[in-house]
């Protein structure tokens, strides 16, 4: 479904945000993007959706290269969840969120006076889907920054694209909704669609995803399953001694990396293993 190929971006001032990345994702998939802050993740997704140019290397939707899609068409095959917004709509949340319906709709001028029954219809689901229903006619500016994020996610559900690029989704949500999310993300995968997702929880993506690329520095310095990406071997030279390692006994195969302070592990071994 997505293919990056030698990925180079530089922003303006020659500052490189990404050397070389290569990615693939294919219809019912969930591929985690991990890694430090500053890593690349956000410019990686950017890309991928076509908001940002390469400056070298394509980007492939379906074959097709992606930045000769019109941006209706893009709408209609990818919906983006951010990490929050910059600037609050002066909007109320039934109406933001139909606002995701514009790929289908045409132009966002006069969109809620053309919106059919199965528009409205297919809001109701995606609010439905993201436990945001109960904000349904609430202001975007009288909501928290957690209900937010499930706002930003019933709009991109209400998009029925068949790609969902994800930057943090789980950001500011309580630890029930961080799960919600996921199990959401992987129903549909499971459906046939495909997610891409960047995130700092390092348990949801071993739970969840099927493969993980870790990024450092722009780079990709692993990608693999969790069970190959989750070890002391690969990520502590990556973020850090702070990490503890362990395992579920209900998943064994899903490795389980916990922050904790390094002196307090094995008599204060910097490092350690799974167990």
């Amino acid at each position: 479904m997505l293919r990056a190929r030698e990925l180079v971006f530089d922003y303006p001032g020659g500052r490189r945000a990404l050397s070389g990345v290569e990615l693939e994702l294919a219809p019912g998939e969930l591929l985690a993007l991990i890694g430090p802050n500053g890593s690349g993740k956000s410019t990686l997704l950017r890309l991928c959706s076509g908001f940002l140019a390469p400056t070298r290397g394509s980007v492939e939707l379906d074959g097709a290269p992606l930045h000769r899609m019109e941006p209706r068409e893009r709408a209609r095959r990818i919906a983006v969840v951010p990490q929050g917004l910059r600037a609050l709509p002066d909007a109320r949340v039934r109406d933001f969120v139909l606002g995701g319906r514009y790929p289908h709709l045409g132009r966002l001028a006069g969109f809620l006076a053309r919106a059919t029954s199965a528009d409205h219809a297919a809001v109701e689901r995606a609010l439905s889907e993201s436990d945001a229903a109960d904000l349904v006619d609430r202001r975007l500016d009288e909501i928290s920054a957690g209900q937010l994020q499930r706002v930003l996610l019933a709009r991109a559900l209400s998009q029925e694209a068949t790609l969902f690029l994800c930057d943090e989704p789980t950001a500011a949500l309580d630890p029930e909704h961080q799960v919600r999310v996921f199990q959401l993300l992987e129903g549909l995968v499971r459906s046939g669609r495909a997610a891409l997702v960047a995130t700092h929880e390092l348990n949801l993506a071993s739970r969840f995803a099927q493969r993980c690329l870790l990024l450092e520095a722009g780079r990709v310095v692993a990608s693999g399953s969790p069970e190959d990406v989750f070890r002391p071997d690969v990520l502590a030279p990556v973020f850090g001694r702070h990490l503890h390692f362990s395992r579920s006994s209900s998943a064994p195969h899903r490795p389980l990396v916990v922050p904790w302070p390094a002196e307090e592990r094995s008599g204060g071994s910097p490092s350690s293993s799974l167990s």
